[in-house]
């Protein structure tokens, strides 16, 4: 009786220190706030209040290469009766600029198709460079007979690209999943110009 007691007042205690846990976390997000309101101390945390001794200027991405252009090309090749393209054939970039470019795909088959793409690059060393952020070819999709899709494809080129290249082509091959999956392609075509700088 003694010993069933004694657990009944740890479990009241533990459950005590439990609720206070939980309400000291809880209450950390409005002291923090306050606090940083009012030392200043996360300048961040301001938010949309102008910060101090600095002009109202919205942020600027330091990590943009504005001397640098590349220009980008897309490439497709389809293993299987369907259809796929990107919007535009080529873009140009700045290394450490966000750009986006959608893909699209369909299904001309009279039956159900599951399928995925494979990306390769020229020249091979720009792969180490080429930084997708959002890509279907990170997934398999199944497409209905007929079905028309778009995919984005987000990318930033990472500015310590060599400096002699000055032109990155991106190829996609789209295969059927389940199928022998085929070879990533390589580009026949020569994509580094110019000379050092």
């Amino acid at each position: 009786m003694n010993r069933r007691l004694e657990n009944l007042r740890m479990t009241g205690k533990l459950v005590v220190i439990a609720v206070g846990m939980f309400a000291f976390g809880y209450a950390l997000v409005p002291i923090y706030r306050a606090i940083c309101e009012v030392t200043g101390i996360n300048i961040l945390a301001l938010g949309e209040k102008q910060v101090p001794g600095k002009s109202r200027v919205d942020p600027v991405n330091t990590q943009v290469d504005t001397s640098r252009t590349i220009t980008v090309e897309f490439d497709t090749n389809v293993r299987g009766p369907w259809h796929f393209k990107p919007a535009v054939r080529s873009m140009e970039v700045h290394p450490g600029q966000l750009a986006t470019v959608m893909y699209e795909f369909q299904n001309v088959q009279n039956r159900t198709m599951a399928a995925q793409a494979i990306p390769s690059y020229a020249p091979r060393q720009a792969a180490n460079y080429f930084n997708k952020l959002e890509c279907f070819c990170f997934n398999q999709y199944t497409l209905a007979p007929g079905e028309r899709r778009e995919w984005p494809v987000a990318f930033v080129i990472d500015p310590k690209l060599p400096k002699d290249v000055k032109t990155i082509t991106l190829s996609y091959t789209f295969f059927e999943v389940g199928s022998s999956t085929p070879a990533a392609p390589t580009a026949a075509m020569p994509a580094v110009t110019g000379g050092s700088s």
